[in-house]
């Protein structure tokens, strides 16, 4: 199967950081986070990968000339501007009849055969993968009097589901793709059709927003290695 990673965002959130490398190319434990994301894959035996780039295309251009991997890499300048839902569409050329789709900053131990299975038992053309919030806030117990009671560090909020990417999809989902962006446009207006489903995973998920999050990643690497 095919895995489309979206490559070409322009990483605002993890500046100055990306004003000299794009957001997948940041590293943790010495290597781009990107090439972990593409392991995650290909350790699942999942190996053809579409990178959808963009915004430091060069960057990610000259990393691969000539890398010898064991995985089909095919590079497509998506643009710069274009949005997360364009990013996709412009592959679509590419696409087999069912194919995944992922952002290139977010590392997780998901099982993919699970995923693909849970998305053929649907009626659907997409799933999107669903995690638990974690508070990025430590929250506080409060009796009746509002005394204090305790406290409790960045909890998971597991009434709260995030989207963690880790997409399925249908190649016939692009008869129904409404809008540039995957997450604001494409996504509700699947869900109004009602052919958007949720793959709920509750084990380990981790993305890189921030340069806090890349420090957190090298700090779990240091302490637990590519496991």
């Amino acid at each position: 199967m095919q895995v489309v990673i979206l490559c070409g965002g322009k990483g605002t959130r993890a500046y100055p950081y990306t004003e000299y490398l794009p957001k997948p190319m940041l590293p943790v434990a010495g290597q781009p986070i990107l090439l972990h994301v593409m392991r995650i894959y290909a350790a699942q035996g999942i190996k053809d990968f579409i990178l959808s780039l963009g915004h430091g295309k060069e960057t990610i251009i000259d990393y691969f000339h000539g890398k010898k991997l064991d995985w089909n890499v095919e590079l497509v300048d998506t643009g710069v501007e274009t949005e997360t839902g364009g990013r996709i569409e412009k592959c679509k050329h590419l696409l087999d009849d069912t194919f995944m789709a992922t952002y290139a900053d977010g590392l997780s131990d998901l099982r993919l055969d699970k995923l693909t299975e849970f998305h053929h038992s649907h009626d659907g053309l997409a799933t999107v993968t669903c995690v638990p919030l974690v508070s990025q806030y430590g929250t506080v117990d409060l009796d009746e009097t509002k005394r204090i009671t305790g406290f409790h560090e960045k909890p998971v909020l597991r009434e709260h589901w995030i989207n963690a990417g880790f997409f399925v999809f249908d190649k016939k989902v692009f008869t129904h793709w409404t809008g540039a962006n995957l997450e604001r446009e494409v996504f509700p207006v699947l869900s109004q059709e009602g052919l958007l489903y949720a793959y709920q995973y509750d084990g380990f998920f981790k993305s890189m927003d921030t340069y806090k999050d890349q420090q957190e990643l090298e700090q779990l690497y240091s302490e637990h290695g590519n496991g």
